[in-house]
């Protein structure tokens, strides 16, 4: 992606449809004057009599105990250093969008126009009754040493400026463990620190805490090595100050154990690398340079432990394995600070984690076979799911046992259910779909790529790495489109009708015609259809000169469906393909079978649809437990349609007694874990989470998920068709832009499982 193209998407994607990243939704219902009435006057008057007569019911009666306030003077902001409060919105806005989709925490992001410390201090304490919590964002050194201090001092809610902690707890983590691996004990080591900025001061204060010693660490900042002698020291460079007789990084990397970086790029050589100890330490952590580049690092040294902060290498510090987890641990035990000891409990719960078996779900995302912990896994992952329901309790137990927790858990496992029931969200979904993706891209073909939002998804796969795109149709308007859209990358362009695809016609054809002769098709045929879009590509997947096709763009289900069943068929064992969405819901995924193939599936059908739709969710990495809805409940009705379903799952309980499914059963029971339990304990689904729906018939399927996706705007990834040999998807007429590129992510790693046999 160019660096002007990427500037351009960056103010698109910020300014359009509306302007910045984050909104205030009311959770209160709110469509009648009665609600209205209670919302605000005269019913808003007994919450705020009842917090008059105690304060604490503040938490009680609003949003207190769930919202952080990202505050900022935008005077250090990330690369860019002072710009100011406004220019540093956008960064405080996406702040609080991690907070919200790893942790489930509300944010009102607020940029301060105060350089001045006392002033910034009394702002921020105007208005601290609001909030439940407050990150310090973005605030130069020192000044910041004395704004978090001072808050901390004066307020009595959890006060943390991330900028310092974040780097520090999670560098921490990953420090415990790589001295654990290098057999090297913590306050033996030899540590240089490159840079003496808030992170860097706060990182290796963190070291101290963990067990380093002072007298074995070395500091420098832009003059070089921070010493006794020298003059004019800020108070946190003094505290770091050496009398050793070193001045330069040359100096201070021979014999070291430990390097920390946190200062610029490539100011760290092989040579100091092959002068540090045994089994070296480096966390060159500067963005989006290293120090030190990782393939160099690990090029001259074998012996290595290496991390940076970037995604595209093991071992990432990343701040998002701790602020929301710390944040979302103080808040539910309403604690009055974040103190070292709460700290230091993220420390150890980000360094254990790292040690336990790595759910599936992670080396999926991550494309490897097993991670496992070692010299490239030294910290967990930042799409592990374990992070929010093992970080928080730590945090909130260390609150509770060093005194500053003021509502403190009992029940630690209710706690933890509630933590997994938070991230239920749509939106983790899609980004462990594009993440599994991106890990082995596969080529696509895209059979309507002369249409101008088709060209957009295939340019955002292939800029973003989820897919490798092939592009059918007219040279000429693709090339015009690419042009419109910026489109610069490298990507294979065909039109069927063109000359020089002549050779491939006549071979895919010839193909094709051994394959249906004796179904009526002749040569001639066969040729002619080879011109057909739709039929080129997915003789080019039947072929393996493509791995996916994605269609049905411009063109009804009918018609497309059909070249995909003559030419890809159907796989081994499978006598009918069935199609699947899966819905994106408040509640976590759901999938929805069959919604677009089988119009009223028999019995025998109905079996087979609910084991395809199983295999699918496994894929997925997600447990099935599957409801065969109807308007009756188990036997309620003797009508054929309620009784086909109900032979359908006696014949799963019998032939597949494994696979959690019951029926037949209406949506609201199946849906509501209370009322099942209470009116048919003896379900199979009783205490299980319903994820997928088997529906009768295509009416009731194919309405439903198009409901949902209109009236409560879930998110729909298919129709997902099922039972294919070669991964083949067909899109709803006129999908969406993010609904192709989605499509795309799932054909992608249904190529992957399908190589995998």
């Amino acid at each position: 992606m160019s660096t002007s193209k990427q500037k351009q998407e960056a103010l698109n994607y910020h300014s359009s449809p509306k302007p910045g990243k984050i909104q205030v939704l009311p959770t209160k219902k709110h469509s009648t004057q009665r609600d209205l009435s209670l919302a605000y006057s005269p019913g808003v008057a007994e919450p705020c009599l009842e917090i008059a007569k105690n304060k604490k019911h503040v938490y009680k009666y609003t949003s207190k105990g769930n919202l952080v306030a990202v505050i900022s003077n935008g005077t250090a902001v990330l690369g860019l250093g002072d710009i100011g409060p406004e220019a540093s919105k956008p960064v405080m806005e996406g702040k609080g969008v991690l907070f919200k989709i790893f942790a489930d925490i509300d944010v009102f992001d607020i940029e301060v126009d105060a350089t001045d410390v006392d002033k910034f201090i009394e702002t921020v304490k105007a208005i601290a009754p609001t909030f439940g919590g407050i990150n310090l964002e973005d605030i130069k050194a020192p000044e910041a040493f004395e704004i978090e201090r001072r808050l901390k001092e004066e307020l009595d809610i959890p006060v943390m400026h991330d900028d310092q902690h974040g780097t520090a707890i999670i560098s921490a983590a990953a420090l415990k463990n790589a001295c654990e691996i290098a057999e090297k004990d913590i306050d033996k080591v030899q540590i240089v620190v490159s840079g003496a900025g808030a992170a860097a001061v706060s990182c290796t204060r963190m070291y101290i805490n963990l067990g380093a010693k002072l007298e074995n660490i070395v500091m420098l900042d832009s003059k070089g090595v921070i010493r006794k002698d020298r003059d004019k020291l800020t108070p946190a460079k003094a505290e770091f100050a050496t009398s050793k007789n070193i001045h330069t990084l040359e100096e201070a990397m021979k014999n070291s154990d430990v390097f920390i970086g946190l200062s610029q790029g490539n100011i760290v050589s092989a040579e100091m690398i092959k002068s540090m100890a045994k089994n070296p330490i480096v966390f060159a952590m500067a963005n989006p340079d290293p120090e030190i580049a990782y393939d160099l690092a690990v090029a001259t040294r074998d012996d290595i432990i290496m991390a940076t902060g970037r995604s595209d290498h093991p071992n990432q510090v990343n701040n998002v394995l701790g602020f929301p987890f710390i944040f979302r641990g103080a808040l539910d035990v309403r604690a009055t600070a974040i103190n070292e000891e709460m700290k230091l409990a993220a420390v150890h719960a980000l360094a254990d984690l790292a040690k336990h078996p790595v759910p599936e779900q992670v080396n999926i995302v991550y494309d490897e076979i097993n991670l496992s912990y070692g010299r490239d896994y030294i910290i967990p992952k930042p799409f592990d799911p374990r992070l929010i329901y093992e970080i928080p309790p730590a945090i909130a137990k260390a609150a509770i046992d060093s005194g500053v927790a003021t509502e403190p858990i009992t029940n630690w496992d209710a706690y933890r259910d509630q933590l997994m029931e938070r991230m239920g969200n749509e939106s983790k979904v899609v980004r462990l779909l594009h993440n599994r993706a991106k890990a082995n891209p596969k080529r696509v073909v895209y059979a309507e790529a002369d249409h101008l939002d088709v060209m957009k998804a295939a340019q955002f796969v292939h800029d973003e790495g989820i897919a490798k795109p092939v592009l059918l149709g007219d040279k000429q308007i693709i090339k015009e489109l690419m042009d419109e859209l910026g489109f610069t990358g490298n990507v294979e362009i065909i039109d069927p009708r063109d000359p020089k695809e002549q050779t491939r016609r006549n071979r895919f054809a010839n193909s094709y015609w051994k394959a249906r002769h004796r179904k009526g098709v002749k040569l001639l045929d066969a040729q002619k259809l080879m011109r057909q879009r739709n039929y080129f590509g997915a003789m080019m997947v039947n072929e393996n000169e493509a791995d996916a096709i994605i269609t049905g763009y411009t063109r009804n289900y009918a018609s497309v469906i059909r070249p995909i069943l003559e030419l890809v068929g159907m796989n081994e064992g499978v006598t009918r393909i069935a199609a699947a969405n899966l819905m994106l819901t408040k509640r976590g995924p759901v999938f929805l079978a069959d919604t677009t193939i089988n119009v009223n599936p028999n019995a025998e059908e109905l079996t087979k649809i609910s084991q395809l739709t199983a295999s699918l969710a496994k894929i997925f990495n997600i447990k099935p437990n599957i409801a065969m809805l109807s308007y009756s409940n188990f036997g309620s009705s003797t009508d054929e349609n309620a009784k086909k379903i109900s032979k359908a799952i006696k014949n799963i309980h019998v032939d597949f007694p494994n696979v959690v499914i019951d029926g037949e059963i209406q949506a609201d029971f199946a849906l509501n874990p209370e009322l099942l339990k209470k009116e048919f304990p003896f379900s199979k689904l009783v205490n299980k989470k319903v994820n997928v729906l088997i529906f009768p018939n295509l009416d009731s399927a194919n309405i439903t998920y198009k409901m949902m996706k209109e009236l409560y705007d879930a998110e729909s990834i298919g129709p997902i068709i099922m039972g294919l040999k070669k991964p083949a998807h067909i899109l709803q007429l006129g999908a969406s832009v993010d609904e192709m590129i989605n499509m795309t992510a799932v054909a992608v790693i249904d190529a992957q499982e399908k190589a995998k046999f």
